[in-house]
Order: structure tokens, then sequence, then C-alpha cells
């Protein structure tokens, strides 16, 4: 049996409209409690969120979304369709991989198609390595989803079953880089099957093989992108939310949980609005929604490692470029550097990798009539390193946008009509832990059962959702994370 918050639940109060607490909150609606979400901002989306500037709409958060499956499975709670709400398209190619070597690969979620790409520009071999790797990620989300993924975890006893027993033989807690090599020798397709380790916040080579469920996630599953870009996933869960009843109360910051005998009672906002509850999920950061919000800090939260950061460049420009997918990723020459200057010397990346996506590739109306946006990220090492992005922050935006006209983008630079940077600074002013938008790293022992519980500690009535707490990182863990954020209220609502 699951443990659930105690006494009665009739009405929860969700703090925050990010993903996880609109997950939540669709499922609380459906389970018939009375629901209502208090978000600082004007629109839904929390990290996931809009800038909208000089004309163009530009999201701030997540730029690629996989498993839309777990967006039907939120609306379906209170008998919505998907269909009814976003319009998604599939990306064909997912990513378009560039390489130090000037040599390119098309990544597509079709096996067949991808090991054809794959034995055109690397070789026969290397392609049938690839159909033995799609075989072992397949297993390996087969095994994992429901028994360590989409499951409300109350000790590491609750893991012992027999899809742990295949995980281990499918050889799932080695170290991801060596597991990945022993399908694929080549230093492309070595790459772009691994480098989803970094949404992980650790090294390929440090992450456990499990891992590669990331990159069935989106490399084999697919990915998706909505017509009005990724805020329009917020948009419609909270647009589905309020037809069921939910109540949103936006630009409204909370300041405060009332709370006695372990149990929180009510929440206070900014403008001294007190708002009564019965049971209460925080959908803020982990540690934060712990320090400012419920006054206590555990142990264990206390001595979180966390992901490296990012700084992001979001660039309306006169310039459109033909040799470009939606989703581009630049990979610098080295490999394992990259991730021990972010990781373990807390340095910027001296031969950088970086992801640029180009949303008005498959939405023209993201921009004026005949520009383009651009989403550009650099991973960077968190504020635990010492850099004064006060100082660095406009030297780092040259620095990105030589190394990018360097990477083929010519004139790009002066092709910039309107700019917005976000440094680590930036992400900590949001609420990010350490400047850390991808929360704490998922290394072992903050993996599982031993990433911080959703059930708050000292408190029978407080839940957490969202990355900082289990299952993790991601759109699809997030939205995972609110479904088990009600199932501590309402029990199995499968």
């Amino acid at each position: 049996m699951v443990r659930r918050v105690k006494g009665r639940t009739d009405h929860v109060v969700i703090v925050g409209a990010g993903l996880g607490g609109l997950s939540a909150a669709l499922r609380l609606a459906g389970a018939g409690r009375k629901v209502t979400v208090v978000e600082r901002e004007s629109v839904p989306g929390g990290r996931n969120g809009l800038l909208q500037k000089d004309g163009y709409s530009f999201d701030t958060g997540p730029s690629v979304l996989t498993m839309p499956s777990l967006i039907q499975d939120a609306l379906s709670c209170v008998g919505e369709d998907l269909k009814d709400w976003l319009e998604l398209a599939p990306l064909d190619p997912l990513y378009r991989a560039f390489y130090h070597d000037g040599s390119q690969l098309d990544v597509h979620a079709d096996t067949a198609r991808m090991q054809e790409e794959i034995r055109n520009v690397i070789g026969g071999e290397e392609a049938a390595g690839y159909g033995r790797y799609v075989d072992f990620v397949t297993k390996l989300y087969k095994y994992e989803m429901n028994d360590f993924i989409d499951k409300n975890i109350d000790s590491p006893l609750n893991l012992l079953t027999p899809n742990l027993a295949r995980l281990v033989a499918l050889g799932g807690f080695r170290r991801l880089a060596p597991k990945v090599n022993e399908f694929l020798k080549d230093h492309r397709t070595q790459k772009v099957y691994s480098f989803q380790a970094m949404y992980a916040g650790v090294s390929p080579q440090q992450a456990l093989a499990i891992y590669a469920v990331i990159a069935y996630m989106d490399s084999v599953n697919g990915v998706f992108f909505p017509k009005g870009g990724m805020h329009a996933v917020p948009r419609a869960l909270a647009g589905a939310a309020a037809k069921h009843g939910v109540e949103f109360k936006y630009n409204s910051t909370v300041t405060t949980v009332e709370h006695s005998n372990g149990r929180a009672t009510a929440v206070i906002t900014e403008s001294g609005e007190r708002i009564e509850c019965d049971a209460l999920i925080l959908n803020p950061d982990l540690p934060v929604a712990y320090r400012e919000l419920l006054g206590t800090m555990p142990a264990q939260v206390k001595r979180l490692n966390y992901s490296p950061s990012c700084v992001t460049l979001l660039a309306g420009s006169s310039k459109t470029y033909d040799h470009l997918a939606h989703h581009n990723i630049h990979f610098g020459e080295s490999w394992e550097g990259v991730f021990d200057e972010l990781i373990t010397k807390k340095t910027l990346m001296s031969d950088p990798s970086l992801l640029v996506t180009v949303p008005t590739y498959d939405d023209k109306d993201l921009a004026p009539a005949g520009k383009s946006s651009y989403y550009i990220l650099f991973p960077t090492p968190n504020l635990t390193a010492d850099i004064d992005w006060k100082i660095e922050g406009p030297r780092y935006r040259d620095r990105m946008i030589a190394t990018m006209e360097a990477r083929g983008y010519v004139g790009f630079g002066d092709s910039i009509e309107t700019e917005h940077l976000t440094t680590p600074l930036d992400w900590q002013a949001q609420g990010m832990e350490a400047g850390a938008p991808f929360a704490s790293a998922h290394t072992f022992f903050q993996t599982g059962p031993f990433r911080p519980k959703n059930l708050a500690k000292g408190f029978e009535n407080v839940v957490f959702a969202g990355s900082g707490t289990q299952p993790g990182v991601g759109v699809p863990m997030v939205l995972i994370s609110g479904r088990l954020a009600a199932e501590r209220i309402v029990g199995d609502i499968k």
C-alpha cells in the first residue's frame, strides 16, 4: 500500500501552475476534489514559460516534447481528448546532429530509417549495432517504467520486483557510456544516444545505464512540437482544468504556509489573501519550497548535489539558414572533457556542445512575417562554481554568438533584432536552487527511492510535485510527478 496523506482532503491547494501542478490538478478534479491553483505569474507553465517581445513568442523553458501520451493521460482524468486542446506535429528529423569533422547525422524515430541513415553516413556494422541498441532501450523502458518511474516509492524494498532482476541482467546498473559503447562504436552515434544524460545532471561516463531510457523517450518514441510553441502544453492543461472546476489565482505569490500540529491549514499570499486547505501540493523547486514555504530543510535536502546549469539566448532574427532542422545539436570535438569541465572543474566549456532550436521552422506564427526565432542553449556550471554571472553574462553572450558563427551560422550576430539572455543567476531568481533548471543531479544516491520523497517531512498533508522529487527531471517525469502527488491524496487513479 502506498502511503497517503492523513485526514480530510476535500479542498486541495496547489502552489505553482507548472506542469507537475497542472497534472495533479486535472487528476484531483477528476477524483472529485475542490482544487485551487495559486500561481505567481500571469500565465500557467512555471519553467515552461512564455516571453512575448517585439512580435515574437518565445518559449523560456523546455524546448523538446516527448511522450505526449502522458498529456493525454492527464486530460483523460477529466474526460478530455488531447486533439481538442493541442495540435501536435511529429518532428522529422527529431534532431540534426553536427560534428567537428563536418559530418552530420539526422536522427529518426523509425528504426529502419535510422539504420539507413547510419548505414549511409557511418557504415553497415554501426547500423546493425544501432538496431541492437534500440532493442536494449526498448526493454529498459518496459522494465523500468511501471516499477521505477511511474510509481510512488516509499522504500527501496518497493523496488524488489521481477523487473529489478531483469534490469540488473540487462546491465541497467552499469555506467551509461560503456553500455552504449557495447552497441555503438562510432563517436557520432555514441554522442547522439548518450547526451541525454546531461538532462539528468550527470555525465554519460557517470550516469547509470538506466538513463538510456531518456534516449528511448525521444530518439525511439519520437519528438513532437505543439502549434503555438511549447507553452501551448500548459495552456491546454490549465484550460481543461479550469473547464472542470479548478480555480486558478494568477499573479498571486504564496509567501507562507500556515500550519499547526504538522498539518498545513492555509497558504498566505503576498497581498495578504488567506486560502484554507485540507491538503497542499507544492510545485516550486523542492529545496526552495522547504526553505521558503515550510521553514525547514531536512538534512538529505541540504546535502543534495545539483545538475549543471545553462545559459539560454532567445533571439529574434532576420536570418534563416537552409541547413537546419527544428532541433540542431552541435557537438564539439571534446566530449568527456566537456562534462569534466561542467561537473568536476566547474568551468565554462572550452570546446562547447550546444543545442539550437528553431521554433519557426514548424510554426511561422511565432515570429513576425519573414523572421525566425532561435532558442540557443549552452550548458554551464551551476552557481556552486566561482563565476560572477553579472560580469560573465554579457561576455558569454558574445562567446555564444562567436561559437555559432564559427559553426555555420554566418552573420548571425548582425541579424539579431531582439533577444533575451538567461544565466544561472536568472534561473536562481526564478526559484531554482543553485541556479540549476535541471534540479538535483540523478546520481545513484539521488535517484529512485533515494531522491527526495514527495511527502513533506514533518507534515502529514503536504506533497511535492516537480523535478526535485520522484521520479525526476524532464517534461515526462514532471507530468508523472503530478500524478504521483495526486495519488498521495486520493489513492490509485490509473
